[in-house]
Formats: C-alpha cells, sequence, structure tokens
C-alpha cells in the first residue's frame, strides 16, 4: 500500500466506493470526509448535520448545508442556544432546509448542551477526541462499521450531557466525518494523505 501505484488504476487516482461519480460528494470525500477536525465549534456542527441525516442521505444533507449554515446563524452554539419557538417555526417554513420539529429542537437544545459542557470547564474537541485517546483509530481498510463500542460509549456520554440525535450509529458516521476514525478504503488515495494530516490533541 505505500506503493503509490496502488492507488492508481488507469491513471486516476481511486478512492472509496461511496461517493461513486457524484461530484459534490467526490469533492466533499477528497477534501473533508476523515480529515482531522479539533474546532469545538466545528465538530459540534458537524455532529449537528449528521443527526439531521438520520433517514436520509448524506447527498441530501450537503447539498443543504449552505443553507442550514444560513438558518442556523453559521451553527454558532452561542446564538443557536437563544433560538425560541417564533425560530423553530421560522426554520420549519424554510423549504431549503430538512423541516423536522423534532430535530430542529434538537439542535437547540444541542447547543445548550455543548454551552453548558464549555461553562463547567469540560471544553467539547478535548472531551471527545479522549474517548479515541486523542488521536485517530485508523481502521483496517476493509471491513467498516455503522457502530463499535466506542461510538456507543461516547453517544451514552453525549446523552447524559443533554443531547438528542447522538445514538451509536450517527455518533460513529461523525467519528468517520471528523477523522476520529479514519475509515478510508485500503485503496483510496486519502487514506495516507490523512494519516499524515493527523496529529494527537492532549
Amino acid at each position: 500500500m505505500n506503493d503509490a501505484h496502488a492507488h492508481e488504476a488507469h491513471g486516476r487516482r481511486l478512492r472509496c466506493a461511496w461517493p461513486g461519480d457524484n461530484a459534490l460528494l467526490c469533492a466533499y470525500h477528497d477534501g473533508e470526509w476523515g480529515v482531522p477536525e479539533y474546532d469545538g465549534r466545528a465538530l459540534w456542527e458537524k455532529l449537528m448535520l449528521d443527526g439531521f441525516q438520520a433517514g436520509l442521505s448524506w447527498l441530501t444533507i450537503l447539498r443543504k448545508r449552505p443553507a442550514f449554515r444560513e438558518v442556523f446563524a453559521g451553527f454558532e452554539p452561542d446564538v443557536v442556544a437563544r433560538f425560541d419557538e417564533r425560530d423553530v417555526e421560522r426554520l420549519l417554513a424554510d423549504a431549503r432546509i430538512v423541516r423536522s420539529r423534532s430535530k430542529i429542537e434538537a439542535v437547540i437544545g444541542n447547543a445548550r448542551a455543548w454551552l453548558a459542557m464549555e461553562s463547567s470547564g469540560e471544553a467539547f474537541a478535548p472531551f471527545v477526541w479522549s474517548f479515541v485517546g486523542g488521536e485517530p483509530v485508523c481502521g483496517d481498510g476493509v471491513h467498516v462499521p455503522t457502530a463499535t463500542p466506542v461510538s456507543a460509549e461516547l453517544s451514552k456520554a453525549l446523552k447524559q450531557r443533554g443531547f438528542k440525535y447522538v445514538g451509536p450509529t450517527i455518533v460513529y458516521a461523525w467519528m468517520q466525518a471528523v477523522g476520529m476514525v479514519n475509515d478510508h478504503a485500503e485503496h483510496c488515495f486519502r487514506r495516507d494523505e490523512v494519516t499524515r494530516e493527523a496529529r494527537p490533541l492532549r
């Protein structure tokens, strides 16, 4: 796998199978998916978007992401935490996003939970990264689970802190997205690149 040719076929780079030929998914895969994220606010945003994905495709969320960012005030927890029923109704009326009352209300509640953690001295990024020892876990590149004991443990810890839409499967998909787990396929050109981008978070 150290041979660069293992990541190429007929002159083109090989990537994971899930983006297919979709340009938006390919760009997301090549530039974001699996890249270690260490910023607490960005980690929270991505977890909220994975919650919205429940029952839907990631492509649907990715297409709506600019609108989500607009209507949720850039996913700034301190702003979203102040949303009230009028904001919920405003969001439910916006066809550009996923109009689910339970998911919208969960994001507002999760913003408050995030702020409560931060104010108590439990910063979000070090907290979530502690579940993988502060650095990415590298999958075997062949078998990709939908949930793991670690994602179940992290899910439980988040729920204890008031988070919703953070079941083990959602949490594991998020862990993959934010680089807590490197689940790029064995043949994927991004697998080694993402490994090089990682750094321990202590």
